[in-house]
């Protein structure tokens, strides 16, 4: 497969705004956890259905209407905790990474959350309890993740879609250049989505373009390989939170910039989209911070000079407003009280000035007569 090479703009923020997409060649491997998946299972009023007599599943979001075929990779990220105890743990598949969903093929300690996931459509969220015999048994796990015995389990998914697995070739099988091609072309569905303003869509095509190339995968790769999966990968971080900033998640969207500048630093599209989220939740000094790194790295662009002056006319208004707050708490200076006058010091005070007066003068013609 060859490498594709896309247009670059000469002025990757001058020309362009911040909400549309970029491609970029930067470095990042790693993925995040949204905080709100570190929370207890969400309140459902849906019903529970019966999948199996060990699995049941409440809907949290109705799903887009898809559904897997026999051969599929689907594309799902969750959070697990144990039903019958307070022990909360991140299961394997935490990030959003492609799992072979060949029914009835899944891992043992998984074929309860298999079954789940099996009902679902893509785009759906869902409460799945799974019992401890088609979780991870008597034993529990002691390793990764770390599973009490006998612990009964509650998933919360959301299946975020799936690829048809071609002449039933699992992506364990693909070659480097497949999978890389497989990513590349769930990218520009999500561009094309992107420019639609399907926004849900297009994040969803570059989460699974990200879940081609996990951590495991790009841990194997050197060279050219890597590069190569890296121009597809870290576009779609950047394009997500490109996305993001457009549904006014920036706090996501900064998790999805600091991705990038965790490998590359001196990323200045990481950096301008990471500033304007930043801004946008009123983290000034962050924010400023990081446009001026990114201008150290592109002096000339206006985007930057740009959000800097907006910045800077922001503190000045705050400035000016406290100035007024702080003016109507304290008031104006007051003006000094004139002392009152005492007439009787007034008058012992001219009586003695007479006084010395006509004895300067008296000693003065007695000196004269003398």
């Amino acid at each position: 497969m060859q490498e594709v090479q896309e247009p670059q703009p000469q002025s990757t923020l001058g020309q362009e705004d911040v909400d549309q997409v970029f491609d970029e060649s930067s470095a990042n491997d790693k993925g995040e956890t949204p905080e709100e998946l570190l929370s207890s299972p969400p309140k459902v009023d849906s019903e529970v259905e019966v999948l199996h007599e060990k699995v049941t599943k409440q809907i949290i979001k109705e799903g887009h209407g898809q559904k897997p075929s026999k051969y599929s990779t689907c594309f799902f990220h969750y959070m697990a905790w144990s039903e019958n105890s307070e022990h909360k743990f991140e299961d394997t598949w935490q990030e959003q990474r492609p799992v072979e969903m060949v029914i009835g093929k899944e891992k043992k300690e998984m074929t309860g959350l298999g079954i789940g996931v099996a009902s679902m459509k893509a785009g759906e969220r869902a409460l799945l309890r799974v019992s401890w015999e088609l979780g991870y048994g008597k034993e529990g796990s002691f390793s990764f993740p770390n599973v009490p015995p006998m612990a009964d389990l509650v998933y919360e998914v959301e299946l975020i879609g799936f690829d048809e697995t071609k002449d039933g070739k699992a992506r364990s099988d693909m070659t480097v250049e497949e999978r890389i091609g497989a990513a590349d072309r769930r990218k520009m569905d999500g561009n094309a989505m992107f420019q639609e303003n399907k926004l849900e869509e297009a994040m969803q095509q570059y989460e699974m373009a990200i879940a081609y190339m996990g951590d495991d995968f790009m841990f194997q790769l050197f060279g050219k390989y890597r590069d190569m999966a890296l121009a597809v990968k870290n576009p779609c971080h950047l394009n997500t939170a490109a996305c993001l900033i457009k549904l006014n998640r920036n706090e996501e969207a900064i998790g999805q910039c600091s991705i990038v500048l965790s490998e590359d630093e001196g990323n200045v599209k990481a950096l301008f989209r990471r500033g304007k989220a930043r801004a946008a939740l009123g983290q000034t000094d962050a924010a400023r911070e990081d446009f001026l790194k990114a201008r150290k790295y592109a002096p000339e662009d206006k985007a930057i000079a740009r959000e800097l002056r907006l910045l800077a006319e922001h503190d000045k208004a705050i400035y000016q407003k406290q100035k007024e707050i702080y003016k109507g708490i304290f008031g104006p200076r007051p003006e000094p009280v004139p002392k009152k006058r005492n007439w009787l010091i007034l008058i012992w005070q001219w009586l003695v000035s007479m006084f010395c007066s006509f004895t300067t003068l008296f000693n003065r013609e007695k000196n004269k007569s003398d």
